[in-house]
């Protein structure tokens, strides 16, 4: 596995996340298979990827007393290892259909969703230009697929990390349209991501929250009433 240049910086090893289950296809401490094989009517990749072993599953379990901080950092720095598992594979054929997927257990499953937020943020950014696709699912969300269809609730919160499909995901990033632009021409040609950017939580948190905001869509325009009585 590749890392970042991080300037000399190691991971912080705060311990606010403990490993339960290393990278498997399929973990015996989260149950995947009924919840995959709901989702794959929605993604025609994810079968695929499933059954050459390019899903991946690595568990982790929330400590009782971690700070969120400390929880964002080592979720921050999972995803990281993550796309840097991922980037080599995208030159190799089937590259593409990779896909890793880290598992958050325990905590208050209420708190997953926020907990995921700040590194989601910063990940999605710093690897989007790179072409990697970054999505966060917390238990029990209910959400709809681009079709309006809804999607299968989780029963268990996760952060993904995949290879960008450029025709499709940009549209997934409509509040975000400089990023969308730049996911949908993105090269891999092994650029450091960080480009002086420390590796420490803090400062990426900072320089995340400088990132322009989501645009929320325009409301449709009301009929008028005249319009509404025809």
């Amino acid at each position: 596995m590749t890392t970042p240049n991080t300037g000399g910086a190691s991971r912080p090893s705060a311990g606010a996340l403990r490993l339960v289950e290393g990278r498997t296809g399929e973990p015996r401490t989260a149950d995947i298979s009924d919840y995959v094989r709901a989702v794959a009517s929605h993604c025609p990749f994810l079968m695929p990827s499933v059954a050459r072993g390019l899903t991946g599953w690595t568990v982790y379990e929330i400590a009782e007393s971690a700070q969120a901080t400390e929880v964002e950092a080592e979720i921050f720095h999972a995803g990281v290892q993550a796309a840097e598992w991922i980037r080599p594979l995208t030159a190799r054929r089937h590259g593409a259909l990779t896909c890793e997927n880290i598992v958050l257990l325990g905590g208050r499953a209420t708190t997953h969703r926020e907990l995921m937020a700040w590194p989601h943020w910063a990940l999605k950014h710093l690897y989007g230009p790179v072409g990697l696709m970054f999505g966060k699912f917390w238990t029990g969300e209910e959400g709809t697929d681009r079709r309006g269809d809804p999607l299968p609730a989780p029963p268990f919160s996760f952060l993904a990390v995949r290879c960008a499909v450029r025709p499709v995901d940009p549209r997934f990033l409509a509040g975000t349209p400089d990023l969308a632009l730049s996911l949908s021409t993105a090269v891999d040609d092994g650029r450091e991501v960080f480009q002086g950017l420390p590796y420490e939580w803090k400062a990426v948190k900072k320089w995340a929250s400088s990132r322009p905001s989501p645009q929320r869509p325009a409301p449709p325009p009301k009929r008028s009433a005249a319009r509404r009585s025809s």
